[in-house]
């Protein structure tokens, strides 16, 4: 469809909204976090509702547009922006007016249930400091409809909610596993405002909410038994008038699209030179653990070891960047809102690149698995140089099967829950004793697991590299029949031979210093 016609089927939309809602559109009050899901998604769980305000001119409902079979509502992407989030919703349309409502009495003050595209241009959101006036309060921006449901005739506890992105479905929840009933949200708005006739609720959206961009199609529908809204569909076209200058201009930051999508914020940024480069890391594979470690000890470092752990593939040698995840205990109500769904454990194997190595913190407590083969595998898949535990892993046999490097504290059948809570990403852990923080350099062997600091690991091998060397000299003048007295650490004399031959000064015969 041209840009021009679909243009101009935004005022029609909006009209449509104010027929669906009998004319007396009010204020949108709108959910910050509502669903379990997406509370973990974000890594946050509110400790009350929250929510910001949307204009009434967002309002929208599904009119005729030329080139669609079906009504649909038509958003302007504005000139010069480019984040488009949506995220389906279900909309409560207050019936009857009120203060101070009680969570008993509220449902009785809805009118109607229906569905609602909570749309955002995100590119705005740097100048409205969490508002949300500019990038959700745009004009058509709260699409809603089709139809209304009445509230009477429905169980707020039974309502389901599913979005599709052109046809792909992408988010389906229901209100089972909201934070706070719909009638504690209704009750909970009243306390200090007052609730009118037309009100509009967005409820929050569930996890897997995203964005779109013009060409692209979101459904919503909400239903409950055998009623449902219909489909509310919703396109976009790109605007051709930009913002006057004094206005806010829109700034597509990394930040806003990891928001806007779901996904990490390392998707969005251009990865840094990586301080663990294949050249460095194969001079790392060709020193001893044990050389390291002696290095890292004549610099002061004595706490860098991740001690009292196992391998999955003894003989193999584990090099790779740390990311981090940490595990707090199990406690029922937060393994509710953070254990289940796309939860910490998950989204960071989901971000998993060649060469990470993930660290767990599970306060060394073996008596759950703190991972099993699925997460192994997609650890493989996604090229991570190995997995580092201090705790229990499940299904053992097969994680050592697939091949992985895992150092753990030992095999057990019990699941995650049972102590753990996957609860921070990509933040300074403990991890079998030591102090693990992202981006620190792990190597891991048959003598165990060593912690480098990025910031020294050039400096360490370079000095591993000649203590190797120095130690070889050793062993070869003993063999040769020299005592170790004097050569084992070397003197002065010793050094000085061994920094001849070195440079090539010198000769690999047997005369020459004493001892």
């Amino acid at each position: 469809m041209a840009d021009a016609d679909t243009a101009s089927a935004a005022p029609a939309a909006a009209l449509a909204a104010w027929d669906l809602l009998g004319g007396r559109p009010g204020t949108v009050y709108a959910m910050h976090i509502g669903y379990a899901a997406r509370a973990a998604q974000k890594g946050r769980t509110p400790e009350a509702p929250g929510y910001f305000l949307k204009t009434a001119t967002s309002l929208a409902a599904p009119a005729p547009v030329e080139g669609e079979t079906d009504p649909a509502t038509v958003v302007e992407l504005p000139a010069g922006a480019e984040i488009l989030g949506f995220e389906g919703e279900i909309a409560l349309v207050i019936g009857r007016g009120g203060r101070r409502i009680s969570p008993e009495d509220a449902w009785g003050h809805v009118a109607a249930v229906t569905a609602a595209n909570d749309l955002g241009a995100f590119d705005f959101r740097w100048a409205d400091k969490g508002a949300n006036v500019r990038s959700k309060g745009g004009d058509g921006f709260t699409p809603i409809g089709p139809a209304l449901l009445p509230a009477a005739q429905i169980d707020p506890a039974d309502i389901e909610i599913r979005t599709w992105k052109d046809g792909e479905l992408v988010q389906a929840d229901s209100t089972s596993t909201l934070l706070f009933s719909l009638p504690e949200i209704v009750a909970d708005l009243s306390q200090l405002i007052t609730l009118a006739e037309g009100d509009v609720i967005l409820t929050g959206t569930p996890a897997g909410a995203s964005t779109f961009l013009p060409g692209e199609r979101v459904e919503v529908e909400v239903s409950a038994g055998e009623l449902s809204t219909g489909r509310l569909v919703t396109t976009a076209v790109r605007g051709t008038e930009p913002v006057i200058g004094v206005s806010a201009q829109p700034k597509a930051t990394a930040e806003q699209w990891a928001d806007a999508s779901g996904r990490p914020l390392s998707d969005f940024t251009e990865p840094e030179a990586p301080v663990l480069t294949p050249e460095l890391r194969e001079r790392l594979g060709r020193v001893a653990l044990a050389t390291l470690s002696s290095v890292l000890r004549k610099k002061g470092l004595d706490n860098v070891s991740i001690d009292g752990l196992r391998s999955t593939q003894p003989g193999t040698t584990m090099i790779g960047t740390a990311r981090t995840l940490r595990y707090v205990p199990n406690r029922e109500d937060l393994f509710r809102s953070h254990g289940g769904g796309y939860n910490a454990q998950k989204r960071l194997f989901d971000s998993l690149r060649e060469g990470d190595v993930l660290v767990m913190d599970a306060r060394q407590q073996d008596r759950s698995g703190t991972l099993g083969d699925i997460l192994a595998l997609r650890a493989r898949h996604l090229g991570a140089a190995g997995i580092v535990t201090d705790g229990g892993v499940r299904d053992l046999d097969e994680v050592t099967e697939i091949g992985i490097p895992t150092f753990h504290a030992g095999g057990h059948p019990a699941v995650l829950g049972r102590l753990h809570v996957p609860w921070g990403i990509d933040e300074t852990i403990a991890c079998g004793g030591t102090a693990v923080q992202p981006g620190d350099i792990i190597v891991g062997g048959g003598d165990g697991v060593l912690v480098i600091p990025p910031a020294l690991v050039e400096e360490v091998v370079a000095e591993a590299e000649v203590q190797e060397e120095q130690e070889a000299f050793i062993a070869r003048m003993v063999d040769e029949g020299h005592p170790v007295d004097g050569l084992f650490p070397m003197n002065r004399e010793w050094k000085a031979r061994f920094e001849a031959e070195r440079s090539g000064a010198g000769t690999s015969g047997s005369a020459g210093a004493s001892s």
